[in-house]
């Protein structure tokens, strides 16, 4: 006789049980997408030249997401907001150019949850407010040759964005009031500099602060990049600088060699990272303290093929931000959603510091980008467990400008936080 379970006080298995529906039903919907017609070329390139002209061009996207969070200690939470983007580019004049995008976002139908600012502390957060903003506004002049100088508020995405990003996940993304030089007059040598007084955050707040970026890199072809980087962070504001007044107010130096080599003619590729970092307090951060950052990548590519499962790729991973007199490594500027379990539990790092151990497979099925991850998650002081998280992500492209993805992560808490599982599903229209 078949045995009948009764999951009514078992919300694990039930969670597990709408993680199983909600990934099966999405790949349903993507695989049957894959093979549906999503978009006329005609009409494609009439509206490429409708945006784009001598006249300048006209930049556009959409996306709509639906978010739901199950965090234990908190209600569980959806929600479903819709972001627009609508700038407009200049064309060049005697070098110059300029660029303005607005930015606004605001829920459809769910509202009730903690997006931050709006004091519905009791429910699990999802950081994306109802707000509208100047998200870029810059001018830049290109006629120095082999350089360009660009100021205003716009992105600045460095490196791998571990310490400076956009942290584009969300749906008000971080900009930066700044100016910067960035130039490859010498070869294969590149510098980036900027000078940020101001960051427009992704809860569309102001951050003041005084600090100097530089960036430098060298391309050795065939084998890959070496960087080097000074980050001096500087905040005006005790009140918006961290935990405590000033905290995030860090010189942070270090270097990065990242790249890839073919071992295999067309069939295999090596990928490697080695990354490490010292950061120590600066300015008027009133703590003492010298901190290490370590990040150590490797991995293989297998590439195309005609067969249904193509660009295999698997990668082992150890990051560390270390700890100093109870204060942690801080990556305050970072895309920081990318790193460590897409749950978002350790975008502050604890003052322990942060061991991260992961794995992760990637391949397109089918003409679906699926994204695999392992987190292992420990202090580096002491041997406090903190926990594991398993991350899934399914992408399909329509085209170049519409894409389908789906998200899953599943935060099995030890001894940091609670057991936090969320779901995305997003639909973006980009030009």
């Amino acid at each position: 006789m078949m045995k009948r379970y009764d999951l009514s006080g078992n919300s694990k298995i039930k969670r597990s049980l709408g993680c199983l529906l909600f990934i099966g039903g999405t790949i349903a919907i993507l695989t049957g997408a894959s093979y549906a017609s999503t978009e006329n070329v005609a009409d494609k390139d009439k509206i490429e030249e409708t945006l784009k002209g001598d006249w300048g061009q006209i930049t556009f996207n959409l996306r709509y997401r639906y978010e739901y969070v199950d965090q234990k200690g908190l209600k569980s939470t959806s929600a479903d907001p819709i972001r627009l983007r609508l700038g407009y580019l200049t064309p060049k004049f005697s070098g110059f150019q300029a660029f303005a995008e607005f930015e606004g976002n605001t829920p459809v139908f769910a509202d009730d949850y903690n997006d931050t600012t709006n004091d519905k502390t009791e429910y699990a957060v999802i950081a994306d407010p109802s707000e509208g903003e100047i998200n870029q506004g810059w001018l830049s002049y290109e006629s120095i040759p082999d350089s360009m100088v660009k100021a205003g508020r716009q992105r600045l995405l460095l490196d791998n964005q571990r310490f400076v990003g956009a942290v584009g996940w969300r749906q008000m993304e971080q900009t930066f009031d700044a100016v910067n030089i960035f130039n490859t007059s010498i070869g294969n040598f590149a510098a980036d500099a900027s000078f940020i007084w101001n960051v427009r955050n992704i809860i569309s707040a102001d951050v003041r602060m005084q600090s100097p970026l530089l960036n430098l890199k060298y391309t050795f072809k065939g084998i890959g990049s070496l960087t080097g980087y000074g980050y001096w962070l500087d905040y005006d504001d005790p009140d918006n600088s961290g935990p405590f007044p000033y905290a995030f107010s860090t010189q942070t130096f270090g270097l990065r060699f990242n790249g890839q080599t073919m071992v295999a003619e067309n069939s295999l590729k090596l990928l490697y990272t080695a990354e490490y970092a010292s950061q120590s307090d600066y300015s008027d951060n009133p703590e003492d303290y010298t901190t290490n950052y370590y990040h150590l990548i490797g991995g293989i590519t297998v590439p195309k093929s005609n067969s249904l499962v193509t660009d295999i790729t698997g990668k082992i991973g150890y990051e560390v931000l270390g700890s100093d007199n109870g204060v942690s490594f801080k990556t305050p500027l970072g895309t920081n959603h990318v790193f460590n379990g897409w749950a978002d539990q350790f975008l502050t790092v604890p003052p322990e510091g942060l061991n991260d151990i992961y794995a992760s497979l990637s391949s397109i099925i089918a003409g679906i980008k699926v994204d695999l991850i392992y987190h292992d998650l420990q202090s580096d002081k002491g041997d406090s467990k903190y926990g594991t998280e398993f991350d899934m992500m399914l992408t399909k492209k329509f085209g170049s400008h519409y894409t389908l993805q789906a998200a899953y992560a599943n935060y099995n808490a030890d001894e940091y936080k609670t057991d936090t599982e969320k779901f995305w599903l997003q639909f973006t229209v980009a030009y």
